[in-house]
């Protein structure tokens, strides 16, 4: 008994019975705190895609389109100066006519042709030049539609409608609907254009192509010297100050902001060597700055989980400290370097403060077709079309994300799996 009058093991049991509580309280603070992040990025994910589902599919109408001559301005087809000098709009303006009837007021008759988008005219005048026998006849296509009438016919005027969009048009959009001649489609431009001030023409066809290319300048320089610099500090590099700086820079560059690495590469790649603004080679330089030290450090880590009694069997059988890294400690520490590698391109895909730094903010209309060619990036597509006021960008740009999220859970899944696969277990 002791002098409070409890024995020794109701004392025990009474504090067992504390701890019990606190773990149990703990484990429900744990249990909270992870399903609120679930719940957040479920919530997340949840409006982006109520948002952005939308931007894979795009109204079509159906029109039947005479290419008329004397409306064109156009006697010989095969003249490319004639072709682009003719009046495509006149061909759109007397197929919704024949269609929806011929207006009695000039408000009327624009009302009409807004029902198409602009982007129409220049796609009937890349058919003609395919095909300068078109030149007189006629062919029903399906062309895509104005954004606001988009908008409108995929909410059918509900509350989220915001567009402008005249009671005619509706009127005309419910003819046309219930004949079948008007439809929700797949949106091919979506995947295939570059971007565009009009929201239904425009793409992300060029910026995946611009994150394409930038992310092979990246990976072709990051990889091979972060994995060289990895095998010179973990194998070879003497034990002084000197390398214990670099070991501790390395580790400080991974937490420098990344828009200083676009500052840097405005001031050294731009201003001093010249290089050509808002390209994928200088998206690649400034996005290699930024990948290194994580390369560098998943590699290190790599080198280290390698067995010592490796290197010791080699050495002792004869082979040079080269011939130990090269043939033994390299081969076994790639999966996790490749693994470093995959995260660290990740990251670098999702950059986007450094790369507004260096230009890739331009508005790019063409897909680049080379790497020091005109081009942006899709976060950077994303950041501008965030800022536009139109309705139907708000759909874009979810759209948009919905394709980066997609990059980066295949990226992060792939690392994920060559770890799995390659990884060895000493």
């Amino acid at each position: 008994m002791t002098d409070s009058g409890k024995s020794t093991t109701e004392i025990i049991r009474a504090s067992l019975a504390r701890r019990h509580r606190a773990e149990r309280r703990f484990h429900a603070y744990g249990i909270a705190a992870v399903s609120f992040a679930v719940l957040s990025v479920v919530v997340l994910l949840a409006d982006i895609i109520g948002k952005g589902h939308g931007a894979f599919r795009q109204t079509y109408l159906r029109l039947s389109v005479t290419y008329d001559g004397a409306l064109l301005g156009v006697t010989d087809a095969t003249d490319a100066r004639q072709v682009t000098d003719g009046d495509f709009q006149a061909l759109i303006r007397d197929a919704v006519q024949r269609r929806l009837g011929e207006p009695t007021d000039r408000i009327a008759r624009r009302q009409q042709v807004a029902l198409v988008s602009d982007g129409a005219a220049y796609e009937l005048m890349a058919r003609l030049r395919a095909d300068p026998a078109l030149l007189g006849a006629s062919e029903t296509l399906w062309l895509a539609a104005d954004d606001d009438i988009d908008t409108w016919f995929k909410t059918r005027g509900g509350d989220e409608f915001t567009g402008r969009i005249s009671e005619r048009q509706v009127a005309w959009m419910n003819d046309l609907a219930e004949h079948g001649d008007a439809e929700l489609r797949f949106n091919r431009t979506f995947f295939t254009s570059g971007d565009s001030r009009e929201p239904e023409q425009a793409g992300i066809g060029g910026a995946v192509i611009g994150t394409l290319l930038t992310l092979i300048v990246t990976l072709a320089l990051s990889f091979p010297l972060g994995v060289a610099a990895a095998i010179y500090l973990e194998e070879f590099a003497p034990e002084n100050r000197w390398t214990d700086f670099i070991e501790v820079n390395i580790n400080n560059l991974a937490a420098v902001p990344s828009i200083i690495f676009g500052l840097l590469g405005l001031a050294v790649f731009i201003n001093f060597f010249e290089l050509p603004r808002s390209a994928p080679v200088l998206g690649g330089l400034v996005l290699t700055l930024i990948t290194l030290p994580t390369v560098i450090v998943a590699s290190r880590a790599a080198i280290k989980a390698v067995p010592p009694s490796i290197r010791e069997a080699a050495l002792g059988l004869g082979a040079s400290k080269m011939q130990t890294v090269l043939g033994h400690v390299l081969p076994l520490a790639m999966p996790g370097m490749l693994t470093g590698a995959i995260i660290g391109m990740a990251h670098a895909l999702g950059e986007t403060a450094p790369l507004l730094m260096i230009g890739m903010v331009a508005f790019i209309v063409d897909v680049p077709q080379g790497f020091t060619e005109p081009a942006t990036v899709l976060p950077v597509q994303i950041f501008l079309w965030a800022d536009s006021p139109e309705r139907a960008f708000v759909e874009k740009t979810s759209g948009a994300i919905m394709v980066l999220l997609a990059f980066l859970v295949v990226m992060n899944g792939l690392a994920v799996l060559l770890r799995k696969r390659l990884e060895r277990r000493w």
